[in-house]
């Protein structure tokens, strides 16, 4: 047997991280959740955040909900892997949490808005970035509207920030559209995505 073929056998398994993003209201949070449901085998990396809980969020589970004055101690004491102000609300990665998640050998999934999925591929060029679309613009604002959690005026500002996100899509490796109904075959084309990485010849070694 030929050398490629030796080194076939002996090919490191290097953990992924992956960045699940896109706008406010595309449906991270129903992604996430339906990808933990679905399969074990992945860490979801638990977001820290300043703002208070929605009814049906579970502390320690969808977030961490800390105080503005304990964030800010976070940041002092460098404990987050990014954090950033959105809307007016502090959220941040704890850095531990994905250091000690990747060297137990674990995939490593997070959610971030477009700004932290840009600082995290500044840190570590090999994370894999997908992103979130509704399949339309009226689509992205009937889902926010739903939520009942924003003024009209929030609402407009979120549609803003919406319109300036997807100009950066092009910082992204993949894109899947979370269409209405359809939550199933966007995490199905995600597990996929995954699957398809880990296949590759040249896998991704991601560093922190």
């Amino acid at each position: 047997m030929g050398e490629n073929a030796t080194d076939l056998y002996h090919r490191p398994h290097y953990p992924l991280l992956i960045v699940i993003s896109g706008p406010s209201g595309v449906g991270k949070d129903s992604v996430v959740t339906q990808m933990r449901q679905r399969q074990s085998s992945f860490h979801f990396v638990i977001t820290a955040t300043s703002r208070p809980p929605r009814p049906d969020e579970v502390h320690g589970t969808d977030y961490f909900f800390v105080s503005e004055t304990e964030f800010q101690e976070m940041i002092r004491q460098d404990e987050l892997l990014e954090h950033a102000m959105v809307y007016g609300q502090y959220k941040g990665i704890p850095k531990q949490q994905v250091r000690d998640a990747l060297n137990s050998g674990k995939d490593v999934i997070m959610r971030l808005d477009v700004q932290g999925a840009a600082t995290v591929k500044r840190l570590a060029p090999e994370a894999i970035l997908i992103f979130l679309a509704a399949a339309s613009e009226e689509e992205l604002y009937a889902r926010l509207q739903r939520r009942q959690t924003e003024s009209e005026e929030q609402l407009r500002y979120r549609m803003r920030v919406a319109r300036e996100e997807m100009r950066r899509i092009g910082e992204f490796d993949y894109v899947v559209i979370n269409r209405e109904c359809g939550l199933d075959e966007t995490v199905e084309q995600v597990l996929h995505i995954i699957d398809a990485e880990h296949c590759r010849v040249q896998q991704r070694h991601v560093t922190l």
